[in-house]
């Protein structure tokens, strides 16, 4: 028996493992970011000088992901408004979101004022250590007539270069609205969106790779720079943050997706890898635009989901609207403030409003608590010491926005699928039948 090829020799040596950082590299992304949460807490507790360098990994991971966002967006949401069958579609999409995201709103506003209510949280709570020069910048509050101008640029290069997502989704309106009204003629135009949406998919690809990086250098700078000093005296405020966004993914929104017939769990699995780099780096915008493309995967339309979505990061905030509420009762109680039935009534009217100010706005929760706030009598000082565990409660509710933004695409998407079959199902009743024809009728006339 020749045994020369049975044995490894120099000329034919035995296949390599491979090595270590190729297994970390072939690890899921969700596994890769876990590891990274573990290292950067690791350095900032033990090196936190290092920890606070290392933020500019996270910066630079979501600045990639900026560059990418609109480039993607626009393309999508004006191919999806061209090919929808009439400028009266577009109109009802954007009734049903709008309509949807105002009365989930008030029902997450309702829960978060309820449960925060009921567990007295802040009665105890420190606010006259607090200091206000935290805040400096961030008091002017929501000049609604500047965000209506942010919506409607008068520089579609300025938006674009800016990254204003509202006055990019409404200057894609316009477009798609321009397209379906021409036709045949808006097809070569329509050819170079589709490749240049295809080319941005393949660039997020590329970017979302990174993201344990992003999440390492996140973690790292946010332990270092914050420590766990403040957990102690604002646990409880906390624990109802997370308590009520538990609440909201766990009871209200399976309530709502089986209402609308929407495969709840499998949506979450669908995207539960980007809810979780959303949660670690404190971005919902760092997952916008792979969102779309696994929300299309599963299931739903492009026309829909290139619409819904980029409309819900600017509209349908349920995370932080749930934050909002639950920290305006907390400083109520701190200060002893009114929080009965009327009041608290009028502080979910109020943020009702103010929440959908927030797009386009910097530290937009910490902006709309303030104007809250100050519209109820509510001293800035309390706010400035929810700083300090503001990066906490950051990361649960973006990625409950994210979420939410998901579930609301698909119960659109899922009310207009509905719509088309009743109407497919009248039409076909209202087609007359043809007349049956008989044996006599088939025999040919004698």
């Amino acid at each position: 028996m020749d045994t020369a090829h049975t044995h490894p020799t120099s000329d034919n040596p035995p296949p390599r493992s491979p090595g270590f950082w190729r297994r970390c590299l072939a690890m899921p992304i969700g596994v890769q970011s876990i590891i990274a949460v573990g290292l950067g807490a690791l350095i900032g507790t033990l090196a936190p000088s290092a920890g606070e360098q290392m933020k500019i990994l996270g910066e630079v991971f979501l600045n990639l992901v900026q560059v990418v966002v609109l480039p993607l967006v626009f393309p999508l949401i004006v191919l999806g408004i061209a090919r929808m069958e009439s400028v009266k579609k577009v109109g009802r999409i954007a009734g049903k979101a709008i309509l949807y995201f105002e009365l989930v709103t008030t029902v997450i506003l309702l829960i978060a004022v309820g449960l925060a209510k009921l567990t007295g949280i802040g009665k105890d709570a420190p606010v006259h250590g607090a200091d206000a020069k935290d805040l400096d910048g961030l008091s002017q509050g929501i000049d609604f007539h500047e965000l209506l101008l942010h919506a409607v640029p008068k520089n579609v290069f300025a938006a674009f270069s800016e990254g204003n997502l509202l006055g990019a989704i409404v200057f894609a309106l316009l477009v798609g609205v321009a397209m379906a009204a021409i036709g045949e003629k808006s097809e070569p135009f329509a050819a170079v969106l589709e490749s240049v949406a295809a080319v941005m998919f393949k660039v997020v690809g590329y970017v979302i790779r990174i993201a344990p990086l992003g999440v390492l250098g996140f973690i790292s700078y946010d332990v270092a720079h914050y420590g766990f000093g403040n957990l102690r005296s604002l646990m409880g405020f906390i624990a109802v943050v997370y308590a009520g966004l538990a609440i909201v993914v766990g009871v209200l929104f399976p309530a709502i997706a089986v209402i609308y017939r929407v495969r709840y769990v499998d949506l979450l699995r669908s995207i539960a890898g980007l809810a979780g780099i959303a949660f670690v780096t404190r971005s919902s915008e760092s997952v916008l635009a792979p969102l779309m493309g696994r929300l299309e995967a599963f299931g739903l339309s492009r026309s829909t989901t290139s619409f819904v979505v980029p409309l819900g990061y600017s509209f349908n905030t349920d995370g932080s609207v749930l934050y909002q509420a639950s920290a305006l009762v907390f400083l109520a109680n701190a200060y002893g403030a009114d929080t009965s039935v009327p009041a608290l009534l009028l502080m979910v009217g109020v943020l009702v409003i103010l929440s959908k100010g927030m797009a386009g706005v910097a530290s937009a929760s910490i902006v709309v608590l303030i104007a809250a706030g100050n519209s109820i009598g509510l001293p800035a000082e309390g706010i400035a010491l929810l700083l300090g565990v503001d990066f906490i409660v950051d990361m649960a509710r973006t990625g409950v926005n994210v979420i939410g933004n998901s579930l609301a695409a698909a119960v659109v998407d899922s009310s207009e699928k509905r719509r088309e079959a009743k109407r497919g199902t009248r039409e076909a009743s209202r087609t007359p039948a043809e007349p049956e024809v008989t044996a006599l009728q088939k025999e040919p006339a004698q």
